[in-house]
């Protein structure tokens, strides 16, 4: 009964800190739309057009509303992760040893930090790149051409740049997913090294995937991925050459021990 009394304490820490931060994040969403809206700024200039002639359309009356609500629960979700996981590691800590806290702990603070890696590539460069791509599909009006001009709706616009900051997120949590496998004994460097093959071709199914279909978009996600593989690999080998130099130590102790042992056995006899 403790144990679901504990349970409870940490959702209601956890759903807290979400519906505050969700609370926070809709007063402010029409700002951060137009800061999400930034990248496209950029992507308009590369292009060589005005970008203070950028506009961005709705084509139902609750459709902005919404997309606000959309936004308020990915930036509140994103405020409230690092709460969020606090409170989970707290609900599993008391289960753990020592070390194995000391252990998981890193991986904690790296996760965050990677998602933000990962989101922050996908605001600086990779949503400024395929936006200009999508530019260029433009259609100046001539005698013989229609004029084609991208107007993105909000929905639609949001929907594309939320995509692209889980998929990176996402995708920048392999070094830490990989290093947790290899210190738990269910996955090793040498694995690792023997499907690099199946895992470059798995880095462009999952990014053909979770990627708008365009080339730009989907070798954009497959190449960091491939990266974060060899930072993996990296990461295993680090691992395993601590695990191994903590093994020869406890070896050592425990014939120290051993040895000592034997003479006060040996004066009682």
């Amino acid at each position: 009964m403790e144990h679901l009394i504990e349970l409870r304490r940490r959702l209601m820490w956890s759903i807290g800190g979400f519906f505050i931060a969700f609370l926070f994040c809709f007063f402010f969403a029409k700002q951060l739309f137009n800061l999400l809206v930034i990248p496209f700024k950029w992507a308009t200039q590369w292009a060589g057009l005005d970008p203070h002639k950028v506009e961005l359309i709705y084509t139902a009356p609750q459709e902005f509303f919404f997309t606000q609500v959309k936004l308020a629960m990915f930036g509140g979700m994103v405020i409230a992760f690092p709460l969020i996981a606090t409170q989970i590691y707290k609900f599993i800590a008391p289960g753990l040893y020592k070390n194995e806290r000391n252990a998981f702990l890193p991986f904690l603070i790296a996760s965050p930090i990677l998602f933000l890696m990962g989101a922050s590539l996908v605001y600086f460069f990779f949503t400024p790149m395929v936006m200009w791509f999508f530019l260029a599909m433009q259609q100046a009006g001539t005698d013989d051409q229609v004029q084609i001009s991208l107007l993105p709706k909000v929905s639609e616009y949001l929907s594309l740049i939320m995509t692209l900051i889980f998929s990176f997120g996402l995708v920048f949590q392999l070094p830490v997913v990989t290093s947790l496998m290899t210190r738990v004994g269910m996955l090793s460097s040498e694995a690792l090294v023997e499907k690099r093959k199946w895992a470059i071709v798995i880095a462009f199914v999952v990014a053909a995937i979770l990627t708008p279909p365009d080339p730009i978009s989907q070798i954009g996600l497959a190449v960091p991925t491939i990266l974060l593989y060899e930072v993996s690999i990296w990461s295993a080998r680090l691992i395993e050459r601590s695990k191994e130099r903590e093994r020869l130590a406890r070896e050592k102790r425990e014939a120290a021990e051993a040895a000592t042992e034997k003479p006060a056995d040996a004066s009682s006899t």
